[in-house]
């Protein structure tokens, strides 16, 4: 699904170009003197939608507290021969459920969504909801996708196997929420939900999910803890973010599969000099028990090993690491290049140097709302592996 967002991201491009670059449009008052004077009442139209556009992308980096909740919204089309031709959507929200916090970091909520004209669609939301001076947190991700994917089966031999190599129809949903109290500076505890569920049906090779059912769901519970020193929560420019979190998935919640998860994050950041950030992120996820198909660890996604097809590799568990360099070029314009290393594996005397996943790329970044940037990345993995991702906010 990242590749066929790269157009949206073009669109995206080229609205952070006029926004960037505002006196063109006072160079071409000459020109059109005129045609405002044939047609007044249609070049004033002309003029006024153009100004608005031009003021909405001017402006929308700039954080209003007189508004419930700052929202701005981005979208174009783009076209993939596996989805054919679609429109993509992003938005970014800022609020401060207090207005007379100046202490807590503004809460922050994302929209996405796709849908495409051979019945591939995309929508999701996340964010994370500060109470007044940061004495809890509700972090949350919702999200549906259904689209035609590719599969390799389960383990990393399978899926380094290009053979392997099949093709379903696959319906996911995803929805996890935590709650979490403040129970000393920058540290967080409390409980957490989640639901899974995946479908797949129109499978061409059934013999890849080796004897699962090609259907399954799971309700867990569990604990977060987290413990986050950034001073920016969508954009870090120094600080440490920790994130553990334990979660249980017993068949007496009526869940398909039985089995426990450890999600595990850990990132730090750095200025090394004038517009220049240095980030670093290890995180894994560790799956005990029996988990199905659709929920067992996968490399690729597009906050870490980029570039990947998401699930290409999958198994029990995975580990991954990345360093990040983020440098301000101009304005509201940056980029990005990093590199790291990641793979899965069903038990930690399988993990071997020959099965590490290498993972580099090279990434731009437009601020469209304050501290909250619209990023296109191409990423590059094992044995040619590239992909684009087109996503909002930091990858970590």
């Amino acid at each position: 699904m990242t590749k066929q967002l790269l157009l949206t991201a073009l669109l995206s491009a080229s609205c952070a170009a006029a926004a960037a670059f505002p006196s063109q449009s006072g160079s071409m008052r000459g020109d059109t003197a005129a045609a405002v004077a044939a047609h007044p009442a249609d070049s004033a139209a002309k003029k006024s939608f153009g100004k608005k556009l031009l003021d909405y992308f001017r402006n929308s980096n700039k954080i209003d507290r007189t508004k419930a909740i700052d929202f701005g919204i981005l979208g174009g089309p783009h076209f993939s021969s596996d989805t054919g031709l679609g429109i993509g959507l992003v938005g970014l929200g800022q609020y401060f459920q207090d207005k007379h916090d100046t202490v807590s970091p503004p809460s922050d909520i994302a929209i996405f969504g796709d849908i495409t004209t051979k019945q591939s669609y995309t929508l999701g939301i996340r964010g994370t909801h500060i109470f007044p001076y940061d004495k809890g947190r509700i972090e949350y991700t919702i999200a549906v996708n259904s689209f035609k994917a590719k599969f390799w089966g389960i383990g990393y031999e399978m899926g380094n196997d290009d053979a392997n190599e099949g093709i379903m129809k696959r319906l996911k949903i995803v929805a996890n929420a935590s709650f979490l109290w403040q129970v000393a500076d920058n540290m967080f505890i409390g409980p957490a939900v989640t639901y899974d569920y995946v479908d797949a049906h129109e499978i061409n090779r059934p013999e890849l999910l080796l004897g699962q059912d090609p259907k399954a769901w799971n309700v867990g519970a569990g604990l977060t803890f987290v413990y986050d020193s950034r001073d920016i929560l969508t954009r870090p420019t120094k600080g440490v973010y920790i994130n553990i979190s334990q979660m249980f998935r017993p068949r007496f919640l009526g869940s398909g599969y039985s089995y426990s998860t450890t999600d595990f994050r850990f990132d730090t950041y750095g200025k090394l000099w004038k517009g220049a950030i240095l980030a670093a992120d290890l995180r894994g996820t560790l799956n005990f028990g029996d988990p199905s198909w659709g929920m067992m660890a996968q490399v690729g996604n597009s906050f870490s090993m980029r570039g990947y097809y998401g699930g290409r590799y999958r198994d029990k568990h995975k580990t991954e690491t990345q360093i990040e360099l983020r440098q301000h070029i101009y304005k509201r314009h940056g980029m990005a290049v990093w590199g790291g290393v990641g793979t899965v594996f069903d038990k930690f005397s399988s993990v071997h140097f020959d099965r590490l996943l290498p993972n580099f790329g090279i990434g731009y970044r437009w601020e469209f709302k304050k501290n909250g940037n619209i990023r296109l990345d191409y990423g590059f993995g094992k044995n040619g592996i590239s992909g684009f991702v087109f996503n909002i906010n930091e990858a970590f």
